[in-house]
């Protein structure tokens, strides 16, 4: 079973870029996506079922802006749209499908970088998740959880984490957040239980030399139970073409949808 997920930043800006032309030879059986900034009615008939895949989205009530799909080779048992938070499911932030006893979700987590207001949005989006996630695993399903979360968890995960510690995407209450989720819900980090090395990035700023350069962030995950989290053999952030800010990442799991 091959995941892919990457923050498209606009599903037509991406598209112009070769996403598409890109995804039609992954051979993924589920490939997450996240800031289609776009509805529905906006995507033609490729972005909506590109090679024949299910498409299913949970947009943003904003035009241009936000959003989350995922794209399933195969048809879902059940697709649920939205967290059932009206300020949260306004943006489009969370689409989940399920296959027999194995969720998949796709995820997208506020950006506090803009002010403070948006952080508060952040934090509270951060407090309403987390039961919602422990939901999840106490119901004993398998999980992966795959988007752009916002955070760099580690020193590790951001090449200059000392000026950062106070912006958003590395405080303090963030990095504890997602080590909560690791250390009391058990769900795993598949990339960095696989991949240990350094200079491991998903997005550039687009300011400077970021991405020549390689001063990166590691804010794109697959988090998953430990069931499912163990099966994962292979990972890889894809870089040899950009159709965003970000880079897809893709874990292969020894498992069969």
């Amino acid at each position: 079973m091959r995941i892919i997920t990457l923050n498209l930043n606009g599903v037509r800006s991406a598209t112009n870029k070769g996403f598409l032309h890109w995804f039609a030879k992954q051979e993924a059986d589920i490939f997450c996506v996240q800031e289609l900034k776009a509805q529905t009615t906006d995507l033609t008939a490729d972005m909506l079922s590109p090679n024949d895949y299910c498409g299913y989205f949970h947009c943003a009530e904003k035009k241009g802006y936000s959003g989350v799909g995922i794209y399933c080779r195969k048809n879902p048992d059940k697709v649920i749209e939205g967290m059932d938070i009206v300020e949260i499911d306004a943006e489009g932030r969370y689409l989940q499908v399920d296959f027999g006893h194995l969720s998949i979700i796709s995820v997208y987590f506020p950006s506090g970088s803009s002010g403070q207001h948006r952080q508060t949005v952040k934090d509270f989006f951060l407090d309403q998740f987390f039961p919602i996630l422990k939901r999840l695993v106490d119901s004993d399903r398998e999980i992966i959880l795959c988007g752009d979360l916002n955070i760099a968890h580690k020193e590790i995960d951001l090449r200059n984490w000392r000026p950062n510690q106070k912006n958003s995407g590395f405080l303090p209450r963030e990095r504890a957040w997602l080590t909560r989720i690791f250390d009391e819900l058990k769900l795993v980090d598949v990339f960095r239980h696989i991949n240990q090395e350094q200079d491991q990035y998903t997005w550039w700023s687009n300011r400077g030399r970021s991405w020549a350069n390689n001063v990166g962030w590691r804010i794109d995950y697959q988090v998953a139970t430990p069931g499912i989290a163990h099966k994962a053999k292979n990972v890889f952030i894809y870089k040899a073409e950009r159709f965003s800010d970000h880079s897809p990442l893709i874990i292969d799991y020894n498992y069969n949808l």
